[in-house]
């Protein structure tokens, strides 16, 4: 990796969450129970996090805008989670693109999907499809993403000019890329790499051969995050080649960088991560750089241009105003 200068322009966060789950019920962080998760005990995220906790975070890092992803509230409520963050975008300017709650499969999918399709800052909307937990299962179980009832909903996307933020292990992709193929007016946005968890040499493989074949799809995108290994700290040395395949595999403007926070910080500071983004794609040209870092979210995305600020009085960073 040559020794050019660090990356250090404008950040657009392609995936984060903010939530205040004794406020409002989130099924997975309100209360004691937990789930099985893949970065182990996520106890420590079962708290309030807004944007004062976010920017203190992201530290020196230049976070100009965000976009918000839904955050499994309370399935019973979609459209309360979209009049809740952009009731904080409204007093913080950020997050200035929303990724919002929607049951594809749902006897309302359609009345819902419009609702949040009326929404000022609501691009894409994300149900998590389930299906196979491991490579071993795939033909004896498949996800939802091949339920007609399910597809029906989809098929609803491209009525409100919606995209569709997909998290699946690598494993479930044959199915995707069906998906947009036959939904090809409807942009298929793949969150966290598609999941490389399985480091073997015989797991990240099937991940690359799975991913090269997904990328060759002209309306699919990607973000790079959730990179993160179960008991492990976040390191340039356990990702960059991960990162780089990402980037050869999409090109930078199908490609963009993202947080994951307060998720990712199980693993990792806030400037571990960008850091070590900043570091993994040092050589490549300053142009590729800031597609990866900001363009490509603000072009997907279509971010609102407002500025992200502190309500004024605000003075402790991890103190709500």
């Amino acid at each position: 990796m040559s020794e050019q200068r660090l990356y250090d322009g404008p950040i657009i966060d392609a995936h984060h969450h903010f939530w205040d789950p004794q406020l409002n019920f989130h099924p997975w962080l309100s209360g004691s129970e937990t789930i099985p998760f893949r970065y182990g005990d996520y106890s420590a995220i079962k708290r309030r996090y807004f944007p004062e906790d976010y920017l203190a975070d992201a530290g020196g890092h230049r976070v100009v805008a965000t976009v918000y992803v839904e955050t499994e509230w309370d399935p019973r409520d979609p459209i309360g989670e979209t009049r809740f963050i952009h009731g904080v975008a409204e007093r913080y300017g950020a997050p200035n693109a929303v990724v919002a709650q929607a049951w594809l499969d749902a006897p309302d999918a359609a009345e819902v999907l419009a609702a949040q399709a009326a929404f000022e800052r609501v691009r894409s909307v994300r149900h998590k499809p389930g299906g196979p937990a491991r490579p071993e299962e795939v033909g004896q179980v498949r996800s939802l993403m091949s339920d007609e009832a399910w597809r029906r909903g989809y098929a609803e996307l491209g009525r409100h000019g919606l995209h569709f933020d997909l998290q699946t292990p690598w494993w479930n992709l044959p199915e995707a890329e069906a998906l947009a193929r036959d939904f090809p007016e409807t942009r298929l946005i793949l969150n966290h790499a598609g999941l490389p968890s399985d480091r073997s040499e015989a797991g990240l493989a099937g991940w690359h051969a799975a991913m090269a074949r997904f990328a060759e799809l002209p309306n699919v995108a990607v973000k790079i995050s959730g990179l993160g290994l179960a008991g492990q700290p976040w390191c340039v040395e356990d990702n960059a080649w991960i990162v780089r395949e990402t980037v050869a595999m999409f090109g930078p403007q199908r490609a963009m960088f993202a947080s994951n926070f307060p998720v990712d910080g199980l693993c990792g500071s806030f400037d571990t991560l960008y850091s070590g983004f900043k570091r993994i794609v040092a050589d490549l040209p300053h142009a590729d750089q800031e597609l990866l870092f900001c363009g490509t979210a603000r072009r997907i995305y279509r971010t609102q241009p407002t500025a992200f600020r502190l309500p004024q009085g605000t003075t402790d960073l991890r103190t709500p105003a």
